[in-house]
């Protein structure tokens, strides 16, 4: 009895640990950019969308290559006519109610059409082309928008740290100011210059947290996250700014952009499919030449046949006299007989087989031709208008890119200049505030120039990493660090 119950609170031990295991939260999972992007592109709705495209587009394909294909069609009918009609069977007056039943099998194909359908299934394919380009250039819009959201992250976490480093040495000059007062070494206004200073730069740490709570916000929202709840994303190390990102020139840039990039595909395929439009619409002006078949039969309630003729029966009073009063005979002879003929007589007699040839010319059709190729060529022109365009505006978007990281990397490189200048004026400064000789809005002023040149060193810093990052993007590198 003693044995069971220990086994029996083993077993309840054990149970209850592995039920409390379970219910402990699994760690945060913490997002690299790699990982933001791959998420993103199997969640994104507008990606969802594009890819939607692609597939109506391959069924256009597949319906545009039926078109080749004969048509072939059964059709029956099962009807009751009442009163008088035509009956088409056999072709006499019937009055009484007359069932009718019909079944034939009609096949038809077009034999030529001015090559309109090739030209269609060509100037589809080449749509179906351009919108798997669509989905390409869809994604990559994708994965720049989350690099973009995802740099600014970093960023504003940067911006965090810097404010908790001033925080952390104004809070130790204020200790060390504190002390001074309460020594008699220095003057109580010192010490509530630096609270003052204090409570700005918590303020300056509430400000820079909540810009990072927007930032990855933002960021989990383009991930289409439910939340940004225990979010994190992983931080590179991008202390090594240099120009080497930079060792290309704009013009080999763009060139290799326009080969790679999916919206010049997609454009280019667009300009095929509507010089195939136009194709398609000269073709509305060639005569037409079709084949068709058909073989049916039918059943018709007032079929009959023939049983037996009428036959001599004998003689009979018609009812006259002759002048001598004698009784008038005349003849008599019987009906003939007749039966509906069968189903299976009739299905077999009335098969009707018809095949032949049609040959249609359009002479004149409204306008209708000539305003479709108008319309065609129009759309030509604008297809051509798009590429040059696309081109137009990537090459705007390189040399701004290039200007832009160039400029980065120049701003990076003043403000590395700047930090460091600052950071030794405030290293002397702090030296004489701590001796005396330098008041508190001396220091305070020393160290907001600091602060700023902090600033502007991780703003320029990510300024160019971002810039380097779109042209390494148009240059056909994955984005990461």
């Amino acid at each position: 009895m003693q044995m069971n119950s220990i086994r029996t609170f083993i077993f309840i031990f054990f149970l209850l640990a592995g039920a409390a295991q379970a219910q402990q939260p699994s760690a945060p999972k913490t997002w690299s950019l790699e990982e933001c992007i791959d998420y993103a592109l199997k969640n994104n709705i507008q990606v969802k969308q594009s890819e939607l495209n692609t597939s109506l587009s391959k069924v256009n394909v597949v319906a545009s290559e039926g078109n080749l294909l004969p048509s072939i069609n059964g059709n029956a009918s099962h009807s009751y006519n009442i009163g008088r009609t035509v009956d088409r069977f056999t072709n006499q007056f019937a009055d009484a109610q007359v069932l009718s039943q019909n079944l034939y099998v009609s096949a038809e194909i077009n034999l030529f059409s001015g090559f309109q359908n090739i030209n269609t299934i060509k100037q589809n394919r080449y749509e179906y082309f351009a919108s798997k380009y669509d989905v390409d250039k869809m994604k990559n819009d994708v994965s720049l928008n989350i690099a973009t959201a995802y740099l600014q992250a970093l960023y504003t976490m940067d911006a965090v740290l810097n404010a908790q480093n001033q925080l952390g040495i104004t809070t130790a000059q204020v200790e060390r100011t504190k002390k001074l007062v309460d020594a008699g070494a220095s003057a109580r206004g010192t010490l509530l210059d630096m609270q003052a200073q204090l409570a700005s730069e918590e303020l300056a740490l509430t400000d820079a947290q909540n810009q990072l709570d927007i930032a990855l916000l933002s960021l989990t929202q383009l991930l289409n996250l439910p939340s940004s709840e225990n979010f994190s994303i992983v931080k590179p190390d991008l202390s090594s700014v240099n120009e080497s990102l930079l060792t290309s020139s704009p013009a080999l840039i763009y060139n290799t952009a326009i080969s790679n990039l999916p919206e010049v595909k997609s454009a280019e395929f667009k300009l095929k499919s509507a010089k195939k439009g136009v194709d398609v619409a000269w073709g509305g002006l060639s005569p037409r030449l079709s084949f068709s078949a058909s073989y049916g039969t039918g059943y018709s309630g007032a079929s009959q046949r023939l049983l037996g003729l009428p036959g001599f029966t004998g003689y009979a009073p018609n009812g006259d006299f002759t002048s001598g009063g004698d009784t008038v005979y005349s003849p008599v002879f019987s009906s003939p007989s007749y039966e509906k003929i069968p189903y299976a007589d009739q299905y077999h007699d009335n098969i009707n087989k018809s095949f032949g040839f049609y040959l249609q010319v359009p002479i004149f059709n409204k306008l209708q031709v000539k305003t479709a190729i108008d319309r065609a060529k129009i759309q030509k022109l604008s297809a051509e208008l798009t590429i040059e365009s696309t081109k137009l505006q990537i090459r705007k978007n390189v040399q701004q890119a290039y200007a832009d990281a160039n400029a980065g990397l120049k701003k990076y490189a003043s403000s590395v200049k700047a930090l460091e200048a600052m950071q030794e004026s405030f290293k002397y400064t702090e030296q004489k505030f701590n001796v005396g000789m330098v008041n508190t809005t001396d220091y305070n002023t020393a160290k907001n120039k600091m602060a700023k040149a902090q600033s502007d060193l991780l703003q320029a810093k990510y300024e160019y990493v971002f810039k380097a990052k779109v042209l390494d993007f148009y240059q056909g590198k994955p984005l990461k660090f």
